[in-house]
């Protein structure tokens, strides 16, 4: 091991609080005296440990996989096959999504592995040690939002399962706010689970994950065979046109929807330090999320069309609801495989991309008052009270409103961090500055305006110009502001671009701290 060099003024000797760079270039502070006592630090937030590191290549990928296969990732080809796209156009859109989401995800997964430090300390690098907590509760909030959707669904599957084993008493059950009491006896205990699960901590997450990625794709797959054969082969699966074709409609509803595939995953884009600091090198996790992401959510969309256009054949109508579909068949057994297997896969996704972070994140508000724990509970709450029931409703609502406006100003806080760590910092962190307050991270009163203003700025050019349809959402029809309308359809491209540009601009020549940072 060698001990990173040290300002000149400061003494050259192996001190406590001094950090130390291994062969493989990740990054530890063995010895967390110096910063123990600030307000900024718990154990939770500080760097992992090397021998802590143990994710390797598969455990990556099976993240990802079960991450990938959840219900809203199955509907996202059902939503856009609903306004208009045919098969190939649907497949084409999510996997090129995917691909251009991955390159933010692995250039903010390194200072992760490199550093061991979870999403919100790295950005306290860029955004200042209080500032930080502006992005990582907006980045807590809309994971509330997705932790309450995915809670939802589970919640339906539990609710079918009983109802195949119960019978009509708890199905047909007396209606509270327009849904069974039952349905919401379904959901709340959807919500324990998750909530016990996560209280039990992150191996028990990662565990979890290694298990369920591979039976959500036996049954998926066995599923699809079931499916194939039932309908008399692939042909008129596949055969159903485009409602669009290849022309202006196409391209017009092409771009937004693009947008709404790359803000499926922005969320994790932002904060995906806080897996990967557990990393076990650079090259184990880069390897596991490139199998994992692009490749399993290709998997599972061309997946969901052949499923949900074989129905068409089966049954004479086109079933996008997965548990719907498993409530169809006779057999009690075959029903309460399928729906368990949708409650496995979306408990996979929950607990990992939308209870995490916003855990982290809380714990990052008030290191002191708010642990990990504490933090998925708060997680679980709000996402109950921000009625998730609401946002599945109708795919305008779900893909261009919910989806493709929180894209762009995630997007536009990528901007900065990428800029921050590779252009300003070159990859180069000092950790123990991290926690303390008046360090070369406090830039002004724990805030570092450049970012804040150059966020501002990419999220302006992103949704500054929110439209909807007429009758298809809650914006205005030429936008809120109508110059600015045309970059809302590449929101997540116009929130990234401008944030990373105004950052740069408002922070070259590098200040002294990010000389230090460079040396």
């Amino acid at each position: 091991m060698t001990v990173e060099p040290l300002p000149p003024a400061e003494t050259t000797a192996v001190e406590p609080g001094t950090q130390i760079t291994h062969p493989d270039g990740r990054v530890e502070l063995r010895d967390f005296s110096t910063i123990a006592d600030s307000r900024y630090f718990n154990e939770e937030l500080a760097p992992v440990p090397i021998e802590k590191r143990t994710w390797n290549t598969y455990n990556f990928a099976a993240l990802w996989i079960g991450m990938a296969h959840n219900i809203p990732t199955y509907l996202l080809a059902a939503g856009l096959i609903q306004l208009g796209m045919n098969w190939v156009q649907a497949f084409l859109t999510i996997t090129l999504g995917n691909l251009l989401v991955l390159i933010p995800m692995l250039l903010n997964s390194h200072a992760g592995t490199k550093y061991g430090i979870p999403f919100p300390v790295f950005a306290r690098a860029f955004y200042g040690v209080r500032g930080a907590n502006l992005v990582a509760l907006l980045r807590a909030f809309v994971a509330c939002g997705w932790f309450g959707i995915q809670t939802w669904i589970g919640g339906e599957a539990i609710y079918a399962i009983a109802g195949k084993l119960l019978g009509s008493w708890w199905v047909d059950a007396a209606r509270f706010m327009d849904h069974p009491w039952t349905l919401w006896a379904s959901f709340f205990l959807f919500w324990a689970i998750e909530m016990a699960i996560i209280w039990r901590g992150m191996d028990t997450l990662r565990r979890f994950e290694n298990w369920a990625a591979p039976f959500v794709i036996v049954v998926a797959v066995a599923l699809l065979i079931w499916v194939i054969v039932e309908a008399g082969g692939l042909g008129p699966i596949l055969s159903e046109p485009s409602k669009l074709g290849w022309g202006a409609d196409f391209w017009k509803l092409f771009a937004p929807s693009l947008m709404a595939m790359i803000a499926f995953w922005a969320t994790l884009s932002l904060n995906i330090p806080d897996f990967t600091r557990f990393g076990g090198s650079q090259r184990q996790q880069a390897y596991g999320q490139v199998l994992g992401l692009p490749t399993t959510m290709s998997f599972f969309a061309i997946l969901s069309i052949m499923i949900t256009s074989g129905t068409a054949v089966i049954y004479g109508e086109a079933i996008w609801d997965p548990i719907q579909l498993a409530a169809k068949f006779e057999n009690p057994l075959v029903v309460a495989l399928g729906l368990f297997t949708v409650v496995v896969a979306t408990l996979s996704v929950n607990v990992a991309a939308n209870t995490v972070s916003p855990a982290y994140d809380f714990s990052n508000a008030a290191p002191r008052l708010v642990n990990f724990r504490t933090g998925g509970l708060i997680t679980g709450v709000l996402g109950i009270l921000i009625q998730p029931w609401r946002l599945v409703q109708d795919p305008n609502i779900y893909i261009f409103v919910w989806l493709g406006f929180y894209g762009g100003l995630l997007g536009a806080v990528a901007g900065v961090l990428i800029a921050g760590y590779w252009v300003r910092s070159r990859t180069r962190l000092q950790l123990p500055a991290l926690y303390r307050p008046e360090g070369r991270y406090w830039f002004s009163g724990g805030w570092n305006w450049a970012a804040i203003v150059a966020t501002v700025v990419g999220a302006v050019l992103a949704v500054g110009g929110a439209y909807s349809a007429p009758g298809k959402g809650p914006f205005p029809e030429d936008g809120f502001v109508p110059w600015l309308k045309p970059l809302y359809d590449y929101s997540w491209v116009a929130g990234l671009v401008g944030a990373f540009v105004v950052y740069l601009a408002l922070s070259l020549p590098p200040t002294a701290h990010a000389k230090e940072d460079n040396r």
